[in-house]
């Protein structure tokens, strides 16, 4: 495999020189903000959105992929050419897979059954080794995800788990970029931040880089899926792609900080999917659940903020691996999500 020389992630507010870039790594970050028009009319507040399918990988995960990399390899814990085991329900997957590529290393993705056709196509094309887990074993179970990456991490001598829900590169990765990107790019004018709850890296690390900015005036917001423990609730099915979680609290993500979030709202899937398919149809956004999910909670604070607020939102990815689920009226018919 060739190696190419990816630069350390990106110092907030930079971008890559006029010109031609080096490798794609210096394309992540600076993702632009685009506000909503038709879906807040009326409301009085603005509702911008962060679109990180901007980045080469199509999602906010290629911020994290880069900075757990680069960081376990300035730490000696990832040495030139070691394989990368991860469990993933696929951005993950795809961001480390395309840093892989780049960097030499091989990558094993561990993933759940019912991931997008376009997803596992993609991680594929990336040159990525794809193992089928059980995402619904519990945190004790052997044939969790977690433990399975384990123990094929165990039989590759050398191998590197970035554990992304325990990374502290994860979050740091928001602290460093994405949280002073939504600074610069408002002017300082943000109100309110929502995000989605997966790993929690995103609202963790963005959320605390805008309170400290904003001397606290900033309110963080996590979007929470119907299903998932974030929001108090008991487990069920979750059907939104890659976030929420359906273990207890004792189990939850390490990368998420409860402390630097406000409040957590959940959103009933067909309100979800509702948003996503009004994103696409109303604003030409393209976008995936989990922008969806946040976009929907977005809104609805804007309903209630202030007027002359500005609310932000991410969109963790685009709607292009999700055609088959989200925008594919047998795939909602089935999940009972159909109009």
């Amino acid at each position: 495999m060739t190696m190419i020389d990816v630069p350390p992630p990106p110092t907030p507010g930079t971008a890559p020189a006029a010109g031609v870039c080096d490798s794609v790594a210096e394309l992540i970050g600076n993702t632009p903000l685009v506000q909503l028009r038709s879906l807040s009319d009326g409301l009085p507040s603005r509702v911008l959105v962060k679109l990180e399918n901007r980045n080469p990988g199509g999602s906010s995960k290629d911020r994290i992929a880069l900075n757990m990399i680069r960081s376990a390899e300035a730490a000696g814990d990832l040495a030139p050419g070691a394989t990368i085991v991860e469990a993933t329900s696929g951005n993950t997957g795809i961001g480390l897979a395309l840093i892989g590529r780049l960097t030499g290393h091989p990558v094993v993705i561990v993933h759940a059954a019912d991931i997008s056709d376009e997803k596992r196509k993609v991680l594929l094309a990336y040159g990525a080794r794809l193992v089928e887990a059980d995402w619904d074993a519990g945190p004790d179970d052997a044939a969790n995800p977690r433990a399975l990456a384990d123990a094929i991490a165990a039989d590759i001598p050398g191998s590197w788990r970035p554990t992304q829900f325990a990374n502290r590169a994860n979050p740091e990765a928001h602290y460093r970029g994405t949280g002073p990107e939504i600074w610069r790019q408002t002017g300082g004018a943000v109100t309110h931040f929502v995000a989605s709850i997966g790993t929690g890296g995103t609202v963790s690390g963005t959320g605390r880089y805008l309170r400290e900015a904003s001397a606290g005036a900033v309110r963080v917001i996590g979007a929470n899926p119907q299903g998932s423990t974030y929001g108090g609730d008991l487990p069920g099915r979750i059907l939104v792609d890659g976030v929420g979680t359906a273990w207890p609290r004792d189990f939850w993500p390490q990368t998420f900080d409860p402390a630097a979030v406000d409040e957590i709202r959940t959103i009933d899937d067909r309100e979800v999917y509702r948003t996503v398919r009004r994103l696409a149809a109303e604003e030409a956004l393209l976008l995936g659940p989990s922008s969806g999910l946040a976009v929907a909670t977005a809104l609805r604070v804007a309903s209630e903020a202030p007027a002359g607020s500005t609310v932000v939102a991410i969109a963790p990815d685009g709607g292009i691996n999700y055609l088959t689920k989200a925008f594919d009226p047998v795939w909602l018919d089935a999940a009972g999500l159909g109009d």
